[in-house]
């Protein structure tokens, strides 16, 4: 355990530290960072990747610890000379944190794309086999089971067809759950289609899901007759989800947006930034929790809502913060206290549309209250959040800093935000954060790069490995040039 841990530990238990280590604390771990620099180990891997090489929070997992070793999926090899935006492959690479070593890349398909959607999704069933999900984005994509236990073998070849889990899969993400089971969350098709899971009960064979899906915001409202486009439903949202700690139930937050696939201006107004401008923002959270047994639906209450729910439903009975025109390009992390409630990391625009926070967001003394962590660079930045069970302290992993950005069509590597990555603690249940240190490469070939995407290493069944972070970075905004990255502490 780092020493840093260890005097936090010390500090939630109460016991008495000479008053200059309080005040070295106190004063944000200035003089820690410094004495940090060295105890972690940054390993890059990959090359040739694109935007999200690596997944926002919307798509997980990247990796998988099982067996002393951490297993990647990712998106590279574009070819490094290219002058222009090239398509990626998916790729899997095993890494051994003992030696620091990094194995041969092994590329899943020959046909590469363009479409950063298609970042592969790793597991592992109750046999050891490993899973790989790639290619989808209102696709099937392609699902592979490995012929060895905990192993990727040495090509493709060692690696054999698995059943195709859904005609239309976007964003998968998979957990283990109760009973043996793996559960896998996703939207069903393009923006304004709904959002549900399907669950295996046979290691991936087949699944099945609920009757209803979770969310249908516009409920096939964009397909209705209307005399003015204004009134058009074109509700769309954004979703991350988490297991309960006994794996019987799923958290469930997202966001709300117009889609307005029309452009008509009136619909993109926002009365805050009063502007018609396309602002891509996000809107306010709402939060549900699902029971996997019986696929009953609940809001933060208790109260069952009726599945799927409608915008209206949502506004009405789900919504835990109305952001008031506030907006965010991707839905939050999710974390679980020791009561087993839900408390999320946000981005959130500001003043302007292109100033932003980190909150944290938890529910206290019958209300949910937010605290500004830090300033954000990007209103898409993906961060991390994780509570200490041991002793109660939460860690904030965010992207920060001074960076500019050459903004262009959705594909450039700076589209999505992106800056330095710096750990914040809190030992007070949120009410104050600290900057404890950086997390990113320090070496000269790295200056002027930004990171995204950072997120936590985690064993086959969801446990965190403490100590490991999976991101990606790039230096060059228009090309794919991307690079993996591990830090190993």
């Amino acid at each position: 355990m780092s020493c840093f841990r260890i005097l936090q530990r010390m500090m939630l238990s109460g016991v008495l530290l000479p008053c200059f280590l309080v005040s070295l604390f106190a004063y944000g771990g200035h003089a820690m960072d410094t004495e940090k620099k060295t105890d972690f180990t940054v390993v890059p891997f990959g090359s040739g990747g694109q935007l999200k090489m690596i997944y926002d929070r919307r798509q997980r997992p990247q990796a998988i610890y099982m067996n002393g070793k951490v297993y990647i999926g990712y998106n590279g090899g574009a070819p490094l000379d290219a002058t222009e935006r090239e398509k990626t492959y998916p790729f899997v690479i095993a890494f051994d944190p003992d030696t620091k070593s990094v194995s041969s890349p092994i590329q899943l398909d020959t046909k590469g794309s363009r479409d950063q959607h298609y970042c592969p999704v790793v597991w592992a069933d109750n046999n050891d086999f490993l899973h790989i999900l790639f290619g989808c984005h209102r696709t099937p994509g392609t699902h592979l089971v490995s012929d060895k236990m905990a192993s990727i073998g040495n090509s493709v070849e060692d690696w054999s067809a698995g059943p195709e889990i859904r005609n239309s899969l976007s964003y998968p993400t998979v957990y283990h759950i109760s009973d043996n089971r793996q559960v896998i969350y996703f939207r069903t098709g393009e923006h304004r289609s709904s959002w549900s899971y399907l669950i295996s009960d046979d290691e991936g064979k087949t699944w099945s899901g609920p009757e209803n899906d979770v969310t249908d915001l516009n409920m096939g409202g964009e397909t209705a007759q209307v005399d003015d486009p204004i009134d058009l439903n074109e509700w769309s949202s954004y979703h991350t989800c988490l297991p309960s700690k006994d794996g019987k139930f799923l958290h469930v937050v997202f966001c709300s947006y117009d889609d307005n696939k029309k452009n008509v201006p009136e619909k993109f107004y926002n009365p805050r930034y009063e502007t018609k401008k396309n602002l891509g923002l996000k809107y306010n959270l709402y939060y549900v929790k699902i029971n996997l047994q019986t696929h009953e639906v609940k809001n933060f209450d208790g109260e069952t809502v009726k599945a799927p729910i409608d915008i209206d439903n949502a506004n009405a009975k789900c919504m835990i913060w109305d952001t008031e025109w506030r907006g965010a390009g991707v839905p939050p992390d999710i974390a679980i206290d020791g009561n087993d409630n839900p408390v999320f990391l946000h981005v959130l625009s500001e003043d302007t549309p292109e100033t932003y926070n980190y909150y944290y967001v938890r529910y206290v003394n019958n209300e949910w209250k937010q605290t500004v962590i830090a300033p954000a660079t990007d209103d898409w930045n993906s961060c991390y959040l994780r509570r200490d069970d041991g002793g109660g302290a939460l860690y904030a992993y965010l992207i920060v800093g001074d960076h500019k950005f050459i903004k262009g069509k959705l594909g450039k590597m700076d589209s999505r935000g992106g800056g330095d990555i710096e750990e914040w603690v809190s030992t007070d249940n949120g009410n104050r954060w600290e900057k404890v240190r950086d997390l990113i490469p320090s070496a000269p070939e790295y200056d002027g790069w930004k990171f995204n995407n950072i997120q936590p290493i985690k064993d086959e069944k969801g446990n965190i490995k403490e100590g490991m972070f999976l991101f990606y970075g790039w230096k060059d905004s228009e090309l794919s040039k991307a690079k993996g990255f591990l830090i190993v502490e």
